[in-house]
């Protein structure tokens, strides 16, 4: 058996539908699975999500006061009043900055940016900021992703005598700011038909009102936003995301076209990972390095020269919010593992951590130890901390953490995401209070990761065709993510290490006459738990390996497990201390026989552990239910190793059965030789062993242990007398077969033994051992 390390929710698609949606738009039956699994389970569903067919952008004057917001803005532009965008520092806040600013400046409008400072100021709109901004002249703010939670300051800014317009679309708390207008699809009594749009999407959607038509020439910048901030990829922002890709490709901003070279990858092939792996986190990096001023910069320049500098300013940013990223990820894992992992949501602080890139390491805490993460870091002159929140499936964030809003006067996020700002001594009473609330609604289950499986594939079924049609539904992410098939019980017909460390895995997996290849990264280890031609399922990516104009299609594995049990033959490996002894401590059960193996390895690691079995009682109560039994020697009879295994509900076995006897290859002495050597004694009446016997045994091309073995059977049928080593026949004693012999019958018994357990091959010692234990082998599937 193979464990699997997460809990696989394999979903399971209407057989009908997919038969008729395969049909109907002519498709494999994996591309219709996935389709009807993720609701477009009729043909003009599927048509409009695959090819765009009738996808259209919603009416902008369906938000909630974008008529008045655009009122305004067009009355400011007239009067050319000084306009400010106060946008966010995440690549969601800069690209919608920069959308409303070249948005504006196409009408010619006085207007300019404001990004407050993550570290000096923190999230979202702040006093001081409003009152610098009415400082420069400037009677008309407008937001963009962020201020949906500022109350206060659009107080301020009613108190100053400005305007203040926000576009947000964060989770609005239960008291909305007094502003001029609020445009936000998830405000009360707001009727836009899609609520999930991105900040940069809400800014997008201004601008759309703005200059009536859809701006296409900024779908590249929405596109970075949108799957930067991981807003589900259906409906319209699947529409932004697919169009504003195709609109990246061809873009003809220097900014961006210098920061895909210098990230490595080409601007003609990019897709979503491009943006979402290699574009996003740079331009997230500046704000949280530094102020995002830079970051808007690349994206408005027209001066290649100026974009190159720019995007090596932000490259080098980037290499340093990695460094910072990585060494507060070590410090806060060494905290948690030291002070033990005894609580259900991870609250770790410290003075000096970046509050800029503790959203990431964050992230990086879930991943490592599944369970909802808050990082800190504590500002101790301010006597504040700063900090971001990542959850897992079963604990909404954004419910959770309102329910301390009297402790958190800066709050804002969603379900699975959150930012906040705190006083430094409410940090023990925050991580009591979410811990609280996290016990009572999370179980032991949930803190198992969760893979969700979209469709369980035959190996006949993956194809490169297959593969490219299930790529019509990217771009994937948030809301619509890249599929993860498992593959079901394939027998592995190749397993090896690859890498320079030998730290990745490629499997070749074989069902009849179609094949596939599997490769994981960082999953060495699996190499070493798995033997050919066990049965393994697998979840993972397809993709398609193209190398010298050949195409294959590939599993990238996720998570592994062999559901049955297995056999590790180790028998004559020089190595299987080695092996063993890296077997998983709380798992393993080292079973030997015989005092003498428990004595021979007194100085290696195995002695501590070693149970030794010297009978059939002990055998019955050993306890191996799911555990590695490892077996060193062999045992002194069939019997014994029977009731070992008996029925017991073993994970895996690792068979090493090491002996100082060899019988299997010693002679057994036919019929023949005792009917030769019993008639040669009764010849001679008497015969000197101990003087003669090696003699003897010479010139019948004997071993002297054949000789002693018919002696010894000879005298346990009363067939002779042994004297000072002289040989005695004793003339008329009763027939009797040799196998009345309790010698001869435990000779017969090793070689048996010998012959099942330590000669067969691995696959027929498998099968009897099967037979053993269950004719059906049930006892062992666990």
């Amino acid at each position: 058996m193979l464990a699997s390390k997460m809990r696989w929710d394999v979903q399971t698609p209407d057989k009908e539908k997919v038969e008729s949606l395969s049909g109907e738009l002519g498709i494999t039956p994996l591309a219709a699975s996935l389709l009807v699994m993720r609701g477009y389970d009729t043909a003009d569903k599927a048509a409009s999500f695959l090819y765009g067919k009738d996808a259209v952008f919603h009416d902008p004057y369906l938000l909630k006061d974008m008529e008045k917001a655009v009122r305004r803005i067009k009355q400011a532009i007239s009067e050319h009043e000084q306009i400010m965008i106060y946008g966010d520092y995440d690549a969601d806040g800069v690209t919608s900055t920069t959308v409303l600013l070249q948005a504006l400046k196409t009408f010619g409008a006085n207007v300019d940016f404001y990004i407050p400072d993550r570290f000096k100021e923190g999230y979202g709109p702040n006093e001081a900021a409003f009152r610098q901004i009415k400082e420069q002249g400037c009677s008309l703010i407008i937001t963009v992703d962020t201020g949906i939670a500022g109350v206060h300051e659009a107080d301020v800014a009613k108190e100053l005598g400005i305007d203040l317009i926000i576009t947000d679309h964060h989770e609005p708390g239960p008291v909305l700011p007094d502003a001029y207008a609020i445009v936000h699809p998830k405000q009360p009594g707001c009727s836009y038909p899609f609520k999930e749009l991105a900040g940069v999407g809400v800014a997008f959607k201004l601008a759309h009102a703005l200059l009536g038509e859809v701006p296409e020439e900024l779908l590249d910048l929405c596109a970075i936003g949108t799957i930067a901030d991981l807003v589900p990829l259906h409906d319209e922002n699947r529409h932004i995301a697919k169009l504003g890709i195709s609109q990246f490709k061809k873009t003809k901003r220097p900014g961006l076209k210098a920061l895909t070279k210098i990230a490595g990858a080409e601007i003609q092939q990019a897709n979503e990972e491009t943006i979402g792996f290699q574009i996003a986190p740079r331009i997230n990096a500046v704000g949280r390095i530094e102020q995002a001023d830079p970051a808007v910069h690349l994206l408005n320049t027209e001066d290649e020269t100026e974009a190159e500098e720019l995007a090596a300013e932000i490259d080098s940013l980037n290499k340093e919010r990695q460094k910072i990223v990585n060494q507060i990820t070590d410090e806060a894992v060494h905290m948690i593992e030291e002070q033990g992992l005894d609580q259900s949501v991870i609250v770790a602080a410290r003075p000096g951590w970046n509050p800029g890139v503790v959203g990431i390491v964050a992230s990086k805490l879930v991943e490592r130890f599944y369970r909802p993460a808050i990082v800190l870091g504590i500002d101790e002159e301010k006597g504040i901390a700063k900090g971001s929140a990542r959850s897992i499936k079963g604990f909404d964030l954004f419910q959770n953490l309102s329910e301390c809003r009297d402790i958190l006067p800066h709050f804002g996020g969603h379900p699975m995401a959150a930012g906040m700002t705190l006083d430094q001594e409410d940090v023990e009473v925050l991580r009591e209070r979410i811990n609280r609330q996290a016990e009572a609604v999370l179980t032991e289950e949930d803190f198992i990761p969760v893979q969700e499986v979209d469709l369980c594939c035959r190996l006949e079924d993956i194809t490169v065709d297959s593969i490219a049609e299930m790529n019509m539904l990217a771009p994937f992410g948030t809301g619509n993510p890249k599929p993860f098939v498992l593959v079901e019980e394939a027998e592995i017909e190749e397993a090896r290490k690859i890498g320079a460390n030998q730290n990745h895995l490629k499997l070749l997996l074989a069902d009849g006459q179609a094949k596939l290849d599997c490769v994981g990264f960082y999953k060495g280890e699996i190499e070493e738990n798995v033997v050919p031609g066990a049965k393994i399922s697998l979840v993972g990516e397809l993709s398609i390996n193209e190398w010298n104009n050949r195409k294959k299609p590939q599993l990238m594995i996720k998570d592994a497990a062999i559901k049955e049990w297995q056999l590790f033959d180790l028998r004559g490996k020089r190595s299987w201390e080695e092996k063993i002894l890296k077997l998983d401590p709380e798992k393993r059960t080292f079973i030997c026989f015989r005092e003498e193996t428990k004595t021979k390895l007194a100085e290696t690691g195995l002695r501590d552990e070693l149970i030794v079995i010297r009978g059939e009682e002990e055998a019955m109560e050993l306890d191996l239910h799911n555990r590695y039994a490892v077996f060193i020697d062999t045992p002194q009879s069939i019997d014994i190793f029977d009731h070992a295994v008996k029925e017991k509900r073993l994970e895996r076995m690792y068979l090493i059965f090491n002996q100082s006897d060899d019988h299997f290859f010693s002679t057994f002495p036919t019929r023949d030789y005792f009917k030769w050597y019993y008639a040669f004694l009764l010849k001679r009446g008497s015969f000197d062993l101990a003087k003669y016997g090696g003699e003897l045994a010479r010139h019948k091309g004997w071993t002297k242990d054949t000789i002693d073995f018919m002696t010894k059977v000879f005298f346990e049928l009363g067939f002779v007398t042994i004297e000072n080593g002289v040989l005695s026949v004793v003339y008329g004693a009763a027939k009797r077969d040799l196998t009345d012999s309790e010698t001869y019958r435990k000779k017969q018994r090793l070689i048996e033994l010998e012959q099942k357990l330590v000669y067969s091959s691995a696959d027929e010692l498998k099968q009897w051992l099967n037979k053993r234990m269950n004719e059906n082998s049930e006892a062992l599937k666990v």
